[in-house]
């Protein structure tokens, strides 16, 4: 069975840096499928952060918020969110969904959730 380990998050003020890693136990992994990073910010709803698709390589690709970048290491089973220029509206839960080729074929799989908080 997959599992997910989150990690890299933290308090930040505001105009800086964080990169979040999202990584695979279990499961005889082989390689992503597919990587997609969501955000629960206080008072809402569970909203789409940013994702790369399925890819054979490391494949980094800008996020629609064009300030978030999704990237994936198949030989270190990470996946990766880099936040950049961070502002208070960031602060929230993020969580990683993945989808990954294992010996029993596609598997997927939530993290349990990070806490990053943008504040002066």
């Amino acid at each position: 069975q997959v599992q997910l380990v989150e990690s890299g998050g933290g308090w930040v003020q505001p105009g800086e840096s964080l990169r979040l890693s999202c990584s695979v136990s279990g499961g005889s992994f082989f390689n992503f499928v597919s990587v997609v990073w969501y955000r629960q910010t206080p008072g809402n709803q569970r909203e789409f952060v940013a994702k790369t698709p399925a890819s054979s390589a490391a494949d980094s690709k800008a996020s629609d918020l064009g300030r978030f970048t999704v990237s994936e290491n198949n030989a270190e089973k990470t996946a990766y969110l880099a936040m950049n220029n961070l502002q208070p509206a960031d602060t929230g839960v993020y969580y990683c969904n993945v989808q990954v080729l294992t010996l029993r074929g596609v598997q997927s799989a939530w993290g349990s959730g990070i806490q990053v908080t943008v504040s002066s």
